[in-house]
Order: structure tokens, then C-alpha cells, then sequence
């Protein structure tokens, strides 16, 4: 199903749909692969159809992501308020589910991986209000929506500030100790342990956690600075500055965003598709072997060798498969590189 933007617009990013009984109506009616494109893209395909031309629309997600070098640089903008519903639901789930290939690829130096972490400011007329004064920190420049749209009962938005600031320290600590992978432990322990709903959702359990993964807490704690202070905080003055988008990678304006190779991501929050975007930044021949696996991709040279040069008598081959694919390159075999085109012939040099 190919869905047309009716407005000439830059396309979202991912996001749920708005809960309402008319959308859910013809979304539960689609139960095959979906895409969003862009007015001009649409209107460009109805012309063709309309004026009786063949057309052939092949969807493939793996070219939309720029695949430079050997290492991915992503980044996923968060949230570590639990209790905003279904997306902050679905978020928790990915972070879980991700957090595994997430740490192989840093670990195995495939990946870098920066978390961020969206803020707004109170504009300064109402810097006294108590709307500001409850939703933000730093005299109003730092804010965030109550988590229960209500500001008589339950948690404010400057916890939530305050605790987006944590686990931004928690990285640039573990970053520091050359663990940048230890956030992803801190973020899906604290969801487990310090809950909203529990009422632990403060600084002592946050602090137990850390504790808990080896990391400093007075080093966390003289990164968050004191948020009462009429100062900007650098961190959060870094967050609000890399919200606006520069060259292709557009603005960041909702949660979740991910962005892959400065590209933002537009598709499900779920593992093995984000994994597959993450693999589609490689350039041919460096992904790792978590991108290799059988359930994300498929191994051209089982079938009739890639069309590749070999030699059956030495099982020898110039087939290498890649996720985009495979590639002939005419192989190294017992200290001896071959040369050649890869297709037709390789020789010994």
C-alpha cells in the first residue's frame, strides 16, 4: 500500500498513528507492507497510471541510508518519562529489545551511538508561572510535559527534565570510562526498577542503579549541576541546539526519532528493522556479523554462486556476500591474491 501525503510537505518521521476510532478502522484493514511518499512522488505515479503507463514501484529501504565507511554513527532521540501511553510503551519495548546488537556493534567498534534527549524552554514572560515553574528547570530554559497532563497530583515535567539530564551524565560518564555501551544497561534497568508508577522514580533509585553498573555518582551528580541555577546547563544547551535540523537530516520535533549516518530513520521501532537500517549504513564488505545473520539477510552466494567466478576443484570463490548484497572479488587463498574481474576469471598473481 503506497499512502499519498495530500500536503506538499517533508515526509514525518516515525510515529503512531492518532488513537481514534476512524483511523483504527481502516488501519487494522492493512495488513500488508505500507509506505508513506510525498505529494510530488504521488502525484507523479497517478499521472503515469492515468495516461495508461506501465508502472513498477520497487521498495527497497537498504539505498536510503548514506553507507560511507566502516563505522555507523546513529543516534536515537528519547524520553525516560514510562508514562505518556503506548508510545512511551513501545519505546521501553525497543530499548529492551535493542539493547543487545545495540552493545555488540559498540563493543565490537562497528557503531558509535549518541542518546538525546528533547527540551523545550518557557518563553520568558512566563518564566514565574507554575506551569513553568513545574514543567521546567534552569529558571525556565529546560522543560518537559507532565507525565499525567495534570498539575495537581502525581510527577512534574522537571523530573522528567531532571531525569533526561541524568541519563545523558550516565553516558558522557561511561563515555569518559570508555563504556559508552553501559547506557543502554542504565536506561532499561532504571524503566524496571524505578518505575512511575511504584513512585520510585527519583534520584535515590536512579542512584542505586548507577551504583548497581560501576559508575561514579558523584561524577553523574556534578554533571547535572544544580537545576535551580539561572544558568544554561551545556549538556541541555547542546540537546536543544542539535534539535534543528541541518542538510538532510531535518528537524528532530517528535519522539521517538532515529537517526542513521545523519539520515533520520522513517519506519517501525522494532529490532530487526532498525538493525537492518543500521546495517544499511555500512559500505559493502565492512558490516559486522550480527548484520550477516539469517534473519536479516539473504546469502546471494548460495544460489549458483552470486554469478561469481570459482573454482569447484579448490572451492575457492570470489563470491563475498554483504548486506546489500553480494560483491566478486577475486579471493586471497593460501597466501596467494588472485586477480581478475571477479566474474568471468581470477588468476594467481
Amino acid at each position: 500500500v503506497l499512502v499519498v501525503d495530500d500536503k506538499d510537505e517533508p515526509l514525518i518521521t516515525m510515529d503512531l498513528p492518532r488513537e481514534d476510532d476512524d483511523a483504527a478502522k481502516y488501519i487494522q484493514n492493512i495488513t500488508i507492507p505500507s509506505a508513506l511518499i510525498d505529494k510530488i512522488f504521488g502525484d507523479q505515479l497517478k499521472k503515469a497510471v492515468k495516461d495508461g503507463e506501465m508502472v513498477n514501484v520497487n521498495l527497497d529501504w537498504r539505498e536510503a541510508v548514506p553507507h560511507p565507511d566502516e563505522r555507523v554513527e546513529y543516534e536515537l532521540w528519547t524520553n525516560s518519562n514510562d508514562e505518556c501511553g503506548p508510545k512511551c510503551n513501545m519505546l521501553m519495548n525497543f530499548l529492551k529489545e535493542f539493547k543487545g546488537a545495540a552493545q555488540l556493534l559498540e563493543k565490537g567498534g562497528y557503531s558509535q551511538f549518541t542518546p538525546h534527549y528533547i527540551t523545550w524552554y518557557c518563553p520568558q514572560a512566563f518564566v514565574i508561572s507554575k506551569q513553568c515553574k513545574s514543567q521546567c528547570i534552569n529558571h525556565g530554559r529546560y522543560c518537559a510535559p507532565d507525565p499525567e497532563q495534570d498539575f495537581s497530583t502525581g510527577y512534574e515535567g522537571k523530573d522528567v527534565v531532571e531525569e533526561n539530564l541524568r541519563q545523558l551524565c550516565v553516558f558522557k560518564v561511561a563515555n569518559e570510562n570508555k563504556r559508552p555501551w553501559v547506557w543502554w544497561d542504565y536506561v532499561t534497568d532504571f524503566h524496571i526498577r524505578c518505575p512511575m508508577k511504584e513512585k520510585k522514580y527519583n534520584k535515590k533509585c536512579a542512584e542505586t542503579v548507577i551504583k548497581s553498573l560501576g559508575l561514579d555518582v558523584k561524577k553523574v551528580d556534578k554533571c547535572m549541576g544544580d537545576p535551580n541555577a539561572d544558568l544554561d546547563h551545556p549538556l541541555l544547551k547542546m540537546e536543544q541546539d542539535a534539535q534543528i535540523g541541518k542538510g538532510s537530516r531535518g528537524d528532530v520535533t517528535i519522539l521517538p526519532t532515529l537517526v542513521v549516518n545523519n539520515r533520520q530513520y522513517r519506519g517501525k521501532l522494532e529490532r530487526k528493522a532498525v538493525l537492518k537500517a543500521i546495517c544499511a549504513g555500512f559500505e559493502e564488505t565492512t558490516e559486522p556479523n550480527v548484520c550477516l545473520s539469517d534473519d536479516m539477510e539473504t546469502n546471494e552466494c548460495l544460489n549458483d554462486n552470486g554469478g561469481c567466478w570459482q573454482d569447484k576443484s579448490a572451492n575457492v570463490t570470489a563470491c563475498r556476500d554483504t548486506f546489500r548484497g553480494r560483491v566478486c572479488e577475486c579471493p586471497t587463498f593460501n597466501g596467494v591474491q588472485f586477480k581478475g574481474d571477479g566474474y568471468s576469471n581470477c588468476e594467481r598473481n
